[in-house]
């Protein structure tokens, strides 16, 4: 049995799907590790560690390959390069990806993304969702502190005393909780919101003071939280308006994937921040939680700087790959059986993660968009 690591081909990228460290997990199991060549490169991986850590360095990697492991998908030319019955592992973003969905089909490749992995407690090693990010959230505490012209913490000295920044962050997930515990130990004082009722005591819990709007309580499937209506997002601007006002810092965690993220900071309440003060939007990809902010790029709207966040846990390749590498090897280690590539697709993982197998779409949600197009 054999799996094979894919080079990135996005710009950007430098995260990898495997790390050194962990190819002898995968040859316990008894595969033959391949691994394309400049593969961990973008993460300072030498192609010599993996073959010290027993893997094969080869041009043609994939060739022959059980399953293909990659940070995001393979592009359309080498999935067609795959032979039918082929399995892929990989973040697939489905609703934006349906003409390479429809070649994996075509081309009877079994293909598992890594954001439909169920969030359920057994597949908790498995939710690179959640690794990647932990990732983000602190790089977004660092890219605040390293922007923002002042200390982060109080500082009382012979000379006087410099009091502490004040940071606000937007939404309580894993992203959210990460930028808040960072923040909290560089010495900021920490204020956080979320809509969902219940993220309160997990803000408490990092030494944050939860900011409490007395509106309701959007609570939704997956930890996620519910689509709110327009009114209620403009009632929550309002009260949120003083808060945000108030800030030295404003980071922004509010996002689910497939989904537009909601507009929490319209550009009005930005310019009411105080001369020097940054903002940090980690949800600038899928259209940015803050209005004007531009996803790769630091822009200027009043006296602040908007930091648009484009491929955030990349900035930390190192981190973020390691963390992805483990998701991957323990969902490989689930669908192995007797030293072999054999998912049960019964298993409720399994089929949550499965989108296409046996010239078929699986995944129901992407099926209906594709009879849709």
């Amino acid at each position: 049995m054999k799996i094979a690591v894919a080079k990135e081909i996005r710009d950007g990228e430098a995260r990898v799907a495997l790390v050194p460290e962990l190819v002898g997990k995968l040859t316990a199991l008894g595969y033959d590790v391949a691994v394309e060549p400049g593969a961990g490169v973008g993460a300072l991986h030498a192609d010599e560690e993996y073959a010290a850590a027993g893997a094969h360095v080869d041009d043609d990697a994939t060739m022959g390959a059980d399953l293909v492991v990659s940070v995001n998908p393979l592009d359309a030319s080498a999935v067609r390069k795959l032979e039918a019955g082929t399995a892929t592992m990989s973040f697939l973003p489905t609703g934006q990806s349906l003409d390479l969905v429809a070649d994996l089909r075509d081309c009877r490749v079994t293909s598992f993304a890594m954001e439909l992995v169920p969030r359920i407690s057994r597949a908790q090693s498995m939710d690179a969702l959640s690794s990647q990010a932990l990732v983000a959230g602190y790089r977004s505490a660092i890219v605040a502190a390293g922007l923002l012209r002042r200390f982060l913490p109080l500082n009382m000295t012979a000379a006087g005393t410099v009091p502490p920044a004040e940071v606000v962050v937007l939404g309580a997930g894993v992203a959210g909780l990460q930028a808040i515990a960072t923040c909290k130990r560089l010495g900021a004082v920490v204020k956080a919101y979320d809509v969902r009722a219940a993220a309160a005591e997990e803000i408490r819990s990092m030494g944050a003071q939860a900011i409490e709007l007395e509106l309701e309580t959007l609570e939704g499937a997956g930890g996620y939280a519910r689509e709110m209506t327009q009114d209620r997002a403009a009632q929550q601007r309002e009260l949120l308006s003083p808060y945000i006002a108030a800030a030295d810092a404003l980071i922004t965690t509010a996002a689910v994937p497939g989904r537009q993220a909601p507009l929490l900071v319209t550009a009005e309440m930005v310019e009411q921040m105080k001369p020097g003060s940054v903002v940090v939007d980690l949800a600038a990809e899928s259209g940015g939680n803050v209005e004007g902010a531009v996803p790769g790029q630091v822009v200027r709207i009043g006296e602040a700087q908007v930091w648009g966040g484009a491929n955030v846990p990349s900035q930390m390749p190192g981190p973020a790959s390691r963390l992805y590498a483990q998701n991957i090897v323990n969902l490989v280690t689930l669908m192995t059986r007797d030293g072999r590539f054999d998912p049960d697709y019964d298993d409720e993982i399994v089929a949550g993660a499965l989108v296409t197998h046996d010239g078929q779409v699986r995944h129901e949600p992407t099926r209906e968009l594709l009879m849709g197009a």
